[in-house]
């Protein structure tokens, strides 16, 4: 017995040695572009697991386009994300389908947003791929709420929460998130340079804390 069990062991640790990493995408807009170069919360990720000695256990792939709107994601997810055949997909989406409404008139009204929200969802897990939503964090830093898009962000985060729990999928809740680190670290309410560079796109401080709590959804069991 001592010796089939010292064979099944070591074939266990051979084998463990051959396991591919886990695939994971970041599915998202130009947000998740920048967060594929250097500074970027993806690249913060994968140095963050390398110091957990775990990079052999995850292969962090970034799926990021500027300009990017719920609908443009539904629209290359076959070839950007279905053909790479993920683990794992963190969908980051929904700061264009708000700010265009205003900046450009070309934005996402909140039905069609859930529609093209979940469309992608259902493909994903018929796939079989673990999926973690991720709400939009800020259109301007301000605490108090009155960055001029803070109630269509908070109305569009809500449904992605409610996505969460009625398809059981991951959440990093970065609205709630960035909220609550603005509130005890902008006590002068400025309407950027806290987590962001220009009201949206992450500066340092902002990639760490999108690493830091996505690496948390990653890892966790």
């Amino acid at each position: 017995m001592a010796i089939v069990f010292s064979l099944f062991a070591i074939t266990s640790i051979l084998s463990s040695f051959h396991r591919k990493p886990q695939k994971v995408i970041f599915f998202g807009d130009s947000i998740t572009a920048a967060g594929a170069k250097p500074g970027g919360y993806i690249v913060k990720m994968t140095e963050a697991l390398a110091q957990k000695n775990l990079s052999s256990n995850f292969e962090l792939v970034g799926a990021g386009i500027g300009g990017n709107k719920v609908y443009d994601l539904y629209l290359r997810m076959d070839d950007d994300v279905l053909a790479q055949n993920p683990d794992i997909v963190f969908i980051y989406i929904g700061v264009n389908d708000v700010w265009h409404k205003t900046l450009s008139g070309t934005g996402t009204e909140i039905d069609k947003f859930g529609t093209f929200y979940t469309a992608i969802i259902n493909k994903l897990l018929d796939r079989h791929i673990k999926v973690i939503l991720c709400t939009p964090a800020v259109i301007g830093e301000r605490t108090d709420f009155t960055n001029q898009q803070d109630g269509d962000m908070n109305a569009y985060s809500q449904v992605i929460r409610n996505l969460a729990q009625k398809f059981h999928c991951g959440l990093v809740d970065l609205r709630e998130i960035f909220h609550n680190y603005e509130l005890k670290n902008n006590p002068g309410n400025k309407e950027s340079g806290i987590l962001t560079l220009d009201k949206v796109h992450l500066n340092d401080a902002g990639n760490q804390l999108v690493a830091d709590k996505m690496l948390e959804a990653l890892l966790a069991k």
